[in-house]
């Protein structure tokens, strides 16, 4: 019997799991295209655009959905609206996974938006206007807001449209941890709806009032575009009222509890959604432990403030690897800020365009206060990646302490210093040789220590490869500072990134190669000088905690290449060769010099180019693999075809085919790829 009572009083906890599972499973059912990889020609609307200075990117809705890129030529701006019927020619391409690990991947992104297909447009057939006099409402409300704030706050607030708001702004509210607040999401739903229903009523109090209102929900809901945050709180919104006219009496919690199935019964890939998470879990959580507030508005504010923080945490490190954990106290500003007075005046300067001065004002001392508050940088804290099991531990304990009102706090604190460095347990080396498009760049990793050979540089590297992805990865294996930055030589494809990545990480220890100094490490010195960073020429041995990177080039050459710095690695008996962009005579030199048989990895010299890697020096040294970090279809040729025969006889890997390469090290050897 208590066995039953548990069952009902846990059965829609009980069936939202069911479908969190069903919905997992099947949103990783393989899809098969409606369309074939060599189809030129298509058709379809326009459901949604963004222009960005000459290009314009926007979803076109035909047998199934394609993301389109059209580059504007002369500045010629194509005037396109919502649901358009648009025909194109154009090449379809399959969008890339993301080849540094734990970065955004693109190619799920857009999956999980039922996209599988991007379209690189040569030329705009014909476009039809809409005639749809819903859309030409949402056009409407789309170009006015547009017109009225030029800023784009308007049109996030009233369409949930974040594209026309300024990046470096919209990054400060991310590094504060507040632009959830920006989301159209319950508290909006539920002060939009009280403000129909308060004129409703005014006009005329009758039964029906509540059903006006809905179906203005759903209309909205239509006109935002389904949005999952939006998706969520309207259709809580309509269950929570008709559990309210039905008489049923069924809990709050589990109201919400209902919707979010609902929603996944038909929606499954919203299961990957952040902004459903986010809505989902701190709803839930509210509704859940409702019984801890009380009339003191503040206190309130502050223990909302801080659940929410805290439920979610593991939405918030998995997606940054950075947490900031003012942000619990900064919400106290911006929530009501945000929520009771920008809010409201956006909706009111829509439909009264000279309140447009006031309403800048309020957004100017917004941004200003967001701008100083994102610049303290102390309480902002970076996390390695939360696996599943750490993610449910951590619930568990959330939850539990919660529940009981002891002490949670304190076991936050401790959790956290834990959980970042518990990366110190693990004995395994790694040695990560990143995909870097046209450069070299390869992270040494062992326990708390870390170790960077090149840096790669941003201008050879694809726009999903930026700069940023390569801090967040180092984050996100617990890696929160660089002991030493080892620069093989002063190319700009070696040490292009070194700037951006002393100026935005912890670097202790820079190496240079023993010549001199050419223009770009002066430049990098002049830096590190700024930092108070110290920085060595010309080393023969490091001695790291249970190993050594042995330099093996010790003569001077009268160029850069055959300078670089030759980095030999033994660890538990693997041996590892790091050739820089070293040309054959080089090589010649270093068989002259040491014993380099059966290498186990080597790191192909000058990115396969045919200076380097000879065959006598390959049938010396007899690597098992070799990789080879190389951009793709870049304008060298790299690699060369006569390397690549000459290679023949090891495991080849290429960064541009196999995006980065991991080498987990301890008593045996693995290897992961992480493919495009």
């Amino acid at each position: 019997m208590n066995k039953l009572k548990i069952l009902s009083k846990y059965k829609y906890i009980i069936i939202l799991l069911f479908i969190v599972i069903i919905s997992l499973y099947r949103s990783n059912i393989t899809y098969t295209s409606k369309y074939n990889i060599n189809d030129t020609l298509f058709s379809g609307y326009v459901i949604d655009y963004k222009y960005t200075d000459n290009k314009l990117t926007f979803i076109l809705k035909g047998k199934e959905l394609i993301r389109c890129n059209y580059y504007i030529e002369d500045n010629n701006k194509i005037d396109i609206n919502y649901n358009d019927y648009i025909s194109v020619t154009g090449e379809l391409s399959i969008p890339n996974n993301n080849t540094i690990p734990n970065t955004f991947n693109y190619k799920k992104y857009l999956n999980n938006n039922d996209i599988f297909y991007i379209l690189n447009i040569d030329k705009i057939n014909n476009i039809k206007p809409n005639t749809n006099y819903f859309y030409k409402i949402k056009n409407y409300i789309n170009k006015r807001s547009i017109d009225i704030d030029k800023n784009g706050y308007l049109n996030m607030f009233i369409l949930g449209n974040k594209n026309y708001l300024d990046n470096d702004t919209y990054n400060t509210y991310k590094t504060n941890g507040i632009i959830h607040i920006f989301s159209i999401s319950g508290m909006h739903i539920s002060l939009l709806a009280g403000i129909i229903l308060s004129l409703l009523t005014k006009i005329k109090k009758n039964k029906y009032n509540i059903l006006f209102v809905i179906i203005f929900l759903i209309f909205y809901l239509i006109l935002t575009n389904y949005q999952a945050s939006i998706l969520r709180s309207i259709i809580f919104y309509i269950f929570n009222n008709i559990n309210k006219i039905l008489k049923k009496n069924i809990d709050t919690k589990n109201i919400l509890l209902l919707s979010i199935s609902s929603i996944l019964i038909f929606l499954p890939k919203y299961i990957y959604n952040i902004g459903f998470l986010y809505s989902s879990l701190i709803s839930f959580t509210l509704i859940y432990y409702s019984k801890y507030f009380n009339k003191n508005y503040i206190l309130n504010t502050l223990l909302i403030s801080f659940i929410s923080f805290i439920i979610s945490f593991p939405i918030t490190i998995n997606s940054n690897y950075t947490i900031n954990l003012l942000s619990i106290l900064i919400n106290l500003i911006f929530v009501p800020l945000i929520s009771f007075i920008i809010y409201p005046l956006s909706l009111l300067t829509f439909l009264i365009p000279s309140l447009i001065n006031i309403f800048n004002i309020i957004i100017n001392i917004t941004e200003y206060i967001s701008n100083i508050l994102s610049n303290i940088n102390i309480f902002i804290i970076s996390l390695p990646k939360m696996n599943i099991i750490v993610i449910f531990i951590y619930y568990l304990l959330v939850y539990m302490f919660l529940s009981i009102n002891k002490k949670v706090f304190i076991i936050f604190i401790l959790f956290l210093i834990g959980f970042k460095y518990i990366n110190i347990l693990d004995n395994n080396l790694y040695i990560y040789y990143l995909d870097v498009g046209q450069g070299d760049s390869i992270l040494i990793k062992n326990k708390s220590s870390a170790y960077l050979i090149d840096t790669g540089c941003k201008k050879y590297m694809s726009t999903y490869e930026i700069t940023d992805n390569i801090i967040k990865f180092f984050y996100s294996i617990g890696v929160y500072d660089i002991d030493n930055i080892i620069l093989t030589h002063g190319d700009l494809d070696h040490i292009g990134n070194a700037n951006y990545l002393i100026n935005n990480f912890k670097v202790k220890n820079v190496i240079f190669n023993k010549d001199s100094y050419n223009e770009l490490e002066s430049d990098l010195i002049n830096l590190l000088n700024k930092k108070n960073i110290k920085y060595y020429k010309g080393f023969n041995t490091l001695n790291l905690n249970n190993y050594k990177l042995q330099f093996l080039n010790t003569l001077l050459y009268d160029n850069e290449n055959d300078n670089s710095n030759i980095i030999y690695l033994n660890y538990n008996n693997y041996k590892f060769l790091f050739m820089g962009d070293a040309s054959k005579e080089v090589e010649n030199n270093l068989l002259n010099k040491y014993s380099l048989n059966n290498i186990d990895v080597l790191k192909v010299g000058h990115h396969g180019s045919n200076t380097s890697t000879s065959k006598e020096f390959l049938d010396k040294i007899n690597p098992k693999y070799s990789i080879i970090s190389v951009g793709k279809n870049n304008m060298y040729g790299h690699p060369n075809k006569e390397v690549l025969n000459n290679l023949k006889d090891s495991l080849i890997y290429r960064t541009d085919i196999d995006g980065t390469i991991r080498f987990k090290i301890n008593n045996n050897l693995n290897i992961k790829i992480f493919s495009p």
